[in-house]
């Protein structure tokens, strides 16, 4: 009986056994780690556009295609949503649950409302037959601002499934460090858009 017992046990599956959790310094890390990688991304997008951005292959140029009140609006609501997100952090430090939900909220609509203006840009110059494939200017224009736009809706769902996460199982410890790492992304997101803002469409209209 005994011979069986021992070999029972060791025959039992690894992983079984508990897994140990991770550090949190290793986890903002390993994300500080993407954050630098997702930068050079936009460095190769922005270095992409400084080149093509006058190419306008006898085609239309920023000053008859940006709308720049519309800009500064859509500028505005990420902006908003960096501030909202501030207050969303503050009120997880409390452990205030119920505030930081409600301020996460508010951050996703005014997300939503940059990424709906974003599409009405998109949409309106590609009826007006200026789109991506017009110019080498519109083809790195596109990808360079269709990339961040990409990345605001990832940030959209993943803020959303923290929120169902937060609601369901409170502010504990790893939803605070998964909260923080998204505070790093949403604001990262808010620097490169200023770049977008300043390098592409102010530089391309007063330039």
């Amino acid at each position: 009986m005994a011979t069986q017992t021992a070999v029972h046990e060791t025959q039992t599956p690894v992983f079984l056994a508990k897994e140990e959790p991770h550090a949190p310094s290793s986890t903002m890390l390993g994300f500080w780690i993407y954050l630098m990688s997702d930068c050079l991304i936009f460095a190769v997008l922005f270095a992409t556009h400084g080149v093509l951005g006058r190419n306008y292959a006898a085609g239309p140029g920023p000053k008859e295609l940006f709308d720049l009140p519309l800009v500064a609006i859509n500028t505005s609501m990420l902006l908003f949503s960096s501030i909202t997100y501030g207050f969303a952090m503050l009120a997880m430090a409390k452990d205030k649950k119920q505030a930081t939900l409600v301020w996460l909220g508010i951050t996703g609509l005014f997300g939503a409302a940059f990424v709906g203006l974003e599409l009405f840009e998109f949409s309106h110059m590609i009826m007006e037959g200026a789109g991506p494939q017009r110019s080498a200017f519109l083809s790195s224009f596109f990808t360079l601002v269709g990339t961040h736009g990409t990345h605001v809706t990832v940030g959209i769902i993943w803020l959303i499934t923290l929120m169902v996460q937060v609601g369901k199982y409170g502010l504990g410890a790893a939803n605070k460090r998964r909260l923080m790492c998204l505070s790093l992304f949403w604001h990262f997101l808010d620097v490169i858009w200023i770049g977008v803002f300043s390098f592409v469409y102010l530089m391309g209209v007063l330039g």
